[in-house]
């Protein structure tokens, strides 16, 4: 039988919209494979540790596995890289550090924009860097290791996680406030040799979070000097601040965060928000970043827009007078 026109028409323009049909009840229901978040430091520093907790929760939460991939290197430039120019379909996290805004300031030739590129999730938590010598180090205090940073300028090492890290970024601060010069050995994360040549006095002494360090201090494997919170975090009651330890006005505070390729559909970003802010409030996902001193905190987009731009305006002078350069 012929059909008269105006009905094949109807039925053609019909299956042509069928094929939408599948991708909008896709976005409804995801997740419906597996989720990776990129982190950009090595298995077995704090970062890495961090984005594991929430990545296991996570699967739980979602029905779906959500792994870590590490991807470590260039302060976790090379991460931010690849989450940036990802499928923006939500099946691609980023975890980064307090970093992330700063990075066209070291890299001025990158091909993405921190910023523009990506969709704010939440954070996870804020925790304070440490600096921390080894347990036959002679030095037993921040004032010691000024003095003796003092009568040896430039001979003196610090280790961190990598150049561009907070880390990094809280020594050089420390460097100018106390009015020293100690020299910069960057590692590719804590595992990455850093612990075994500060244990082993390669090293003087490493800038690092609470997730890499804090357990290491309270083992007895190394000797905690300060940290870089106003006050003292409450969960690494025992360590004395900065300011506390002889340099007043030293003030920073870390945080680590999720984020999504900017063109990922806003209800799969509110799904992320939303079940992360959740996970956060449970007492023991809490539990869990408490042992790695983080102070577990879920944040919403603008919250986190005004986290970006406080560390570009407290970073941006500090990056300028060091004359740090990404590699």
């Amino acid at each position: 039988m012929k059909l008269p026109r105006r009905e094949f028409l109807r039925l053609g323009t019909a299956a042509l919209a069928t094929p939408a049909l599948p991708r909008m009840a896709s976005a409804q229901a995801w997740p419906t494979r597996v989720v990776r978040i990129i982190v950009g430091f090595p298995p077995g520093g704090g970062a890495d540790a961090t984005a594991r907790i929430a990545a296991a929760r996570l699967s739980e939460i979602w029905g779906q596995q959500v792994i870590v991939e590490n991807k470590g290197g260039a302060g976790g430039n090379i991460a931010h890289d690849a989450a940036a120019h990802a499928a923006p379909d939500g099946y691609t996290i980023l975890f980064s550090p307090s970093s992330l805004p700063i990075m066209p300031l070291l890299y001025p030739s990158l091909n993405y924009d921190p910023i523009a590129d990506f969709a704010s999730v939440s954070t996870l938590g804020k925790y304070p860097n440490l600096i921390v010598v080894s347990k036959d180090s002679s030095t037993q205090s921040l004032k010691e290791f000024i003095d003796k940073a003092k009568a040896n300028p430039g001979k003196v090492t610090f280790a961190t996680p990598g150049i561009g890290t907070t880390p990094h970024f809280t020594a050089e601060l420390f460097k100018k406030m106390a009015d020293i010069d100690i020299t910069h050995v960057p590692y590719r994360g804590v595992a990455a040799g850093a612990m075994s040549d500060l244990l082993t006095n390669r090293i003087d002494s490493m800038f690092n979070t609470t997730g890499s360090l804090l357990q290491a201090v309270r083992s007895g494997q190394v000797r905690g000097l300060a940290q870089s919170t106003p006050e003292r975090s409450p969960l690494a009651p025992e360590l004395p601040t900065f300011a506390e330890a002889g340099v007043p006005g030293l003030n920073v505070s870390s945080w680590y965060g999720l984020f999504v390729p900017a063109k990922t559909p806003p209800d799969i970003v509110k799904k992320m928000h939303d079940d992360t802010a959740k996970m956060l409030t449970e007492p023991e996902t809490k539990k869990k970043y408490e042992v790695l001193g983080i102070e577990a905190a879920s944040a919403t987009a603008d919250q986190m827009a005004a986290l970006m731009k406080n560390e570009i305006a407290l970073w941006t002078p500090i990056i300028k007078a060091a004359n740090i350069k990404g590699e």
